[in-house]
């Protein structure tokens, strides 16, 4: 079930949080920023495993906290692969694909809720009309809370219904 909320992400109850980024991505920006502040090891081994394994955009990469919360990077833009180079445009294409790969690790299992932004929205280029219907196509049947920050509020608790 998808829940529309207005709130802080970083404050979500849910045990995945989920980010859209580019590989190699320096994660400059926006929730990326705040998850690399809060979060260096995470930012860490993210730059160790696009160095090593060279993700395509469409992907996504999962890390879980010694917490057991996981952070789940969907590969929504194009990389940026040339030193000091930025991320290339999120794409319809991208996002598509990187939310089929979240919806099979949610159906793994070992996912109970999940809480997203609103996916490549921001300085990526995309617009929350093009993207919302994807997110509703993949993971609109999921038999887990998926929370969707539609409204971003600094350091504000969201209610996140759990039924």
């Amino acid at each position: 079930m998808i829940y529309e909320v207005s709130g802080d992400i970083l404050f979500s109850t849910a045990r995945v949080i989920v980010q859209g980024v580019a590989p190699n991505d320096d994660f400059h920006h926006g929730l990326a920023l705040q998850l690399r502040e809060r979060m260096p090891a995470m930012y860490k081994d993210f730059r160790h495993h696009c160095q090593t394994k060279h993700p395509k955009p469409g992907g996504l990469w999962d890390w879980t906290s010694p917490d057991g919360r996981h952070i789940v990077s969907l590969f929504t833009q194009d990389a940026a692969y040339d030193h000091g180079s930025h991320p290339g445009r999120a794409s319809l294409s991208h996002v598509n694909h990187a939310l089929h790969a979240l919806r099979a690790l949610a159906q793994s299992g070992q996912m109970t809720s999940i809480a997203l932004p609103r996916l490549a929205c921001g300085i990526t280029g995309l617009t929350w009309t093009e993207v919302k219907p994807l997110i509703a196509h993949h993971l609109g049947d999921l038999h887990i809370p998926v929370y969707v920050y539609s409204s971003y509020q600094k350091g504000v608790k969201a209610q996140e219904p759990t039924k």
